[in-house]
């Protein structure tokens, strides 16, 4: 479902800006990308909807690599429910964090699937055997990947966005365990905290539909 939202949302842009391969400042701003002073005067809904939005061809399809293969592995092990409470959350704690330390605009998943990684961190952190330990020692090694990657000046990484994702998303994924066999209060729990995150995105949205034809040309 998520990768389906970040794909149509780049097909629209296309569509909005003429371009296939690589969006204008214009575009990104219109579909509700990460501008700090719009943030601080009050669109606070940019925090969740950059999220879901992507620069160009190459920036999507590599996001969406990870999060075909990565997502499928968290969703697996952490259950539908938390797997989006982590992956939203993340997104905008990243983006959050995007704000604080930088003025430029910026959009795209990683800082969700950041989350998802220092998710399965977690997971190895509270599993005290041999395959906590593994699973601990992979995903370190993705997230060490992943922050030297953007470190690569030719490709304008966000670091701050992966750096916000991957504390939100380890903090989530410690206190979130793994799903209950039988349904527990726990477990209608995590249901409604999921609902709750894709109604908030699904406002982001609509305050961005609603913003639209009020943004500068």
């Amino acid at each position: 479902m998520l990768l389906v939202i970040n794909v149509g949302l780049y097909l629209a842009m296309a569509a909005y800006s003429g371009n296939f391969m690589d969006f204008d400042l214009r575009t990104l701003y219109q579909f509700g990308a990460k501008f700090r002073q719009s943030i601080l005067e009050g669109e606070w809904w940019r925090l969740i909807t950059a999220g879901f939005l992507h620069g160009g061809l190459i920036h999507i399809a590599m996001n969406m690599y990870v999060f075909y293969d990565l997502g499928a592995q968290v969703d697996e092990i952490f259950g539908t429910s938390r797997f989006l409470v982590i992956y939203i959350l993340s997104s905008i704690g990243g983006f959050v964090a995007s704000t604080y330390w930088s003025s430029a605009p910026s959009v795209g998943a990683s800082a969700g699937l950041f989350g998802l990684i220092g998710a399965m961190i977690a997971l190895g952190l509270t599993s005290r055997t041999p395959m906590g330990a593994a699973i601990r020692g992979m995903y370190i090694r993705w997230a060490i990947y992943g922050l030297m990657f953007g470190l690569l000046p030719y490709f304008r990484v966000d670091n701050a966005a992966h750096i916000g994702g991957f504390v939100t998303g380890l903090a989530v994924g410690y206190f979130a365990g793994t799903p209950r066999l039988v349904d527990t209060g726990s477990e209608q729990a995590w249901r409604l905290a999921a609902w709750a995150c894709c109604l908030l995105t699904v406002y982001g949205f609509a305050k961005m539909f609603l913003s639209f034809s009020r943004m500068p040309v």
